[in-house]
């Protein structure tokens, strides 16, 4: 029986983001720094909306979830990438890569679906009905201020995904789509714990009723003694 020639594929080679290595470092710091903010952004959200029981609703329930999403699927990239910006060898085995693809592409979609119920729940309809009623200039801007910070990070995370997807194919689609590619794996994760906390009041009094109280606890808490009592 004639043989056939047949190569087995075990792993891939990962262009990056440059191949320039004196930029190599600097990335690397960079988003380190980037990813480092992310973490701990997002962790420190969905620890806010457990500690505070004004923030067990609907909404925050949601915003918890995105978070822990934001978390998990930034970290299914991040951490290879980091690797590579500092190793010769810029590969990823093929059970990695299917893994590693796996997540990303099932986390993203559950960040896609959770994002659009989320503004169900804030039933847009009934606020965008509401601010045309309202006569004032000032009272249109509070009331749009109540669903702005979820249009901020749904124009974000949609526009990106729409621009990477839809657009025409040109010359330059691999360098594009690198750096579209950067803004909703890593710079919607990294926003959107900022978005939510700077323009929602409910989640920055409770950040501050959080910070007091943990203040109030260390002054009043005499620190450990030494001493061994007799």
């Amino acid at each position: 029986m004639p043989h056939s020639n047949s190569t087995k594929i075990t792993e891939f080679i990962l262009l990056g983001l440059t191949d320039r290595p004196e930029l190599q470092p600097l990335l690397f710091v960079l988003f380190l720094f980037v990813y480092i903010v992310t973490v701990l952004g997002n962790m420190g959200m969905m620890a806010l909306i457990r500690l505070d029981s004004r923030l067990h609703k609907p909404m925050y329930f949601f915003l918890s979830n995105l978070a822990f999403v934001d978390l998990c699927y930034t970290s299914t990239a991040t951490p290879q990438m980091l690797t590579n910006f500092l190793s010769d060898k810029k590969t990823i085995s093929f059970i990695g890569c299917f893994i590693q693809c796996y997540l990303f592409i099932a986390l993203l979609l559950t960040e896609f679906y959770m994002l659009a119920a989320m503004a169900y729940d804030l039933s847009y309809a009934f606020i965008i009905a509401a601010i045309l009623r309202i006569k004032s200039a000032e009272g249109r801007r509070k009331a749009f201020s109540t669903c702005g910070s979820h249009m901020m990070a749904v124009t974000l995370f949609y526009g990106t995904l729409f621009c990477m997807y839809v657009r025409p194919p040109t010359d330059k689609t691999v360098e594009e789509s690198k750096i579209i590619a950067v803004f909703y794996t890593f710079v919607s994760p990294l926003l959107n714990p900022l978005i939510y906390s700077l323009r929602n009041k409910d989640v920055k009094q409770a950040l501050k009723t959080i910070l007091r109280q943990n203040v109030i606890r260390t002054v009043l808490m005499p620190p450990p003694s030494n001493k061994l009592q007799q």
